[in-house]
């Protein structure tokens, strides 16, 4: 491929925050209420992009048990200082009535595989902060202020976390409103603060102000915002906003930001993404490439960057490896010893928690989706004691929506297979539950071209491919049905509501996401 095509990251990849050292280029993408915290990604061409671990990916390092769907880690910050990176998160433990409760927090390491450090509480007056490292060797933390009230800026001492000197609040906002996500950079003679405002959907933008001091006054850019979404064009990118800015090392300059694919029907299912625009400067101020404020889908390819050829991903994962590879993730809290490669080689053990409505320890391991026609399929050995007892295939947004195909077994101890929907909390039988002989199974997804509908199936023993229940709506796994910041994920999963340590073991799991010629 020798252009970037839009979205660079695709399915569930929000809130991008990029930077440069030397030749490599990272990416940092919120995760929300999932485990590990922080997506990471790397690329050297900004056309191919790898998943790499996590920053935040040991026990203790961040709680998120219990955190609200959509709440946990809000858009992360990294930056470079010439000697450490330096990754801010917000922790967003509350989200609804009339306070928020969102606690911030600074890592650094040397390296970007690192050891990061343990993180430095910094405050939690706001989410979003980032930190700006100044060319007179001092930082600065930007944060916006809950209830949407404006930007603040505060000197920082980076080894520490101590926050010094005066707080103080140098922007309340374009007047497009809901003034989020700020970045502040100094490039030349000006310091050029970044926002994300219109609120984090369909009027989302991009906003830029400058001020030739880092405490301002900041002026906003003539002509504001600097991109948004064409609503009127369904077919483009929209959501678009969250920026940040980056400059290639043979000179071109570059915004990722937010965007989503949604379907005009149905809404976005899967989530928000990032993409990638390239800028020009006028007049001191960044422009679009070409003009206009609405995002393109492809851009040539950049210019004077090295050739960048990322392992390719298979979609099947027979679970051969001692370790899951970056991409896989499980919700809000580690699966330690809940989950095993080792109990029965080649296969990925689950002991059962508890079910895939709560919001603590839930043994599920998923996948984002990527694409709207997606086929996801696994084989399950599981021999349930009691009704208590569940194993199979998720596809899941969050605690509240979901569909579960999972073996099971009746009170006189005959196994079923049950298709199950969570809509808004409330779980209903989609069909009967069908009988199923002892020993493994063969559970299997497919959704349409367009992402609408799902089809579930089954198997034994090689055999033909069985539909249970009719095509389900995807629509109960958008961003707009269950008002959230997250996308739809394939998972394997297990429960054990009797406490007794049931487990079911998993010899593969096969995701293929099928990518449009166009887009």
């Amino acid at each position: 491929m020798s252009e970037i095509r839009n979205p660079i990251l695709r399915g569930f990849c929000p809130d991008p925050c990029m930077i440069r050292t030397g030749e490599d280029y990272y990416i940092a993408t919120s995760t929300f209420e999932w485990f590990p915290c922080v997506n990471l990604f790397h690329s050297r061409d900004l056309m191919h992009w790898e998943q790499i671990e996590s920053p935040l990916r040991e026990p203790g390092q961040m709680d998120l048990c219990g955190v609200p769907d959509s709440g946990g880690i809000w858009a992360p910050d990294l930056s470079w200082d010439g000697q450490y990176y330096y990754l801010l998160v917000t922790n967003v433990l509350t989200k609804k009535g009339r306070w928020y409760n969102t606690h911030n927090y600074m890592s650094r390491a040397a390296s970007i595989t690192g050891p990061w450090s343990k993180p430095i509480y910094l405050n939690s007056i706001g989410f979003d902060p980032s930190l700006l490292h100044d060319t007179d060797g001092k930082s600065y933390l930007v944060n916006m202020v809950n209830g949407f009230k404006g930007v603040l800026v505060q000197q920082i001492d980076r080894e520490t976390g101590a926050l010094l000197g005066e707080r103080r609040k140098v922007y309340s906002g374009s007047g497009i409103g809901c003034t989020e996500g700020p970045r502040i950079y100094h490039f030349g003679d000006y310091y050029y603060l970044i926002v994300a405002e219109g609120g984090t959907g369909y009027a989302h933008c991009v906003t830029i102000a400058r001020a030739d001091n880092v405490f301002g006054p900041y002026e906003t850019m003539p002509e504001n915002p600097l991109l948004t979404s064409d609503r009127d064009d369904p077919d483009a990118l929209q959501k678009c906003g969250h920026g940040s800015i980056v400059e290639t090392q043979a000179g071109e300059w570059y915004l990722t930001h937010l965007c989503s694919r949604p379907d005009a029907a149905s809404g976005c299912l899967l989530g928000r993404e990032s993409a990638l625009q390239r800028l020009e400067w006028h007049n001191g101020w960044p422009r679009l490439a070409g003009g206009g404020r609405f995002a393109r889908t492809v851009w040539p390819a950049p210019a004077g960057l090295p050739a960048f050829a990322p392992a390719a991903r298979p979609d099947r994962d027979d679970f051969d490896a001692p370790a899951l590879a970056p991409g896989y993730a499980v919700p809000r809290a580690p699966l330690g010893a809940a989950l095993s490669l080792t109990a029965r080689p080649g296969w990925l053990r689950l002991t059962g928690q508890e079910s895939l409505n709560s919001r603590h320890h839930v043994s599920l391991v998923a996948r984002r989706q990527t694409e709207h026609e997606m086929t996801a399929d696994t084989c399950v050995d599981f021999a349930p004691a009691c009704p208590e007892q569940l194993a199979g295939l998720a596809y899941y947004y969050d605690a509240m929506n979901f569909y579960l195909l999972g073996k099971t077994c009746t009170e006189d101890g005959a196994a079923v297979l049950t298709l199950l929907r969570s809509d808004t909390g409330v779980i209903e039988e989609v069909c009967d539950p069908v009988p199923v002989p002892d020993g493994a199974l063969e559970l299997q997804l497919t959704t349409t071209p367009d992402g609408r509908g799902a089809q579930f199936r089954w198997r034994a023993g090689g055999g033909d491919w069985a539909d249970i229940g009719p095509v389900c709506t995807t629509e109960i796994l958008t961003d707009e049905h269950c008002r959230g910041f997250t996308g739809a994920h394939l998972g394997l999963y297990a429960h054990d509501m009797a406490g007794l340590h049931g487990y079911a073991d998993f010899d593969w799991l096969a995701v293929c996401c099928r990518r449009p010629e166009k887009g």
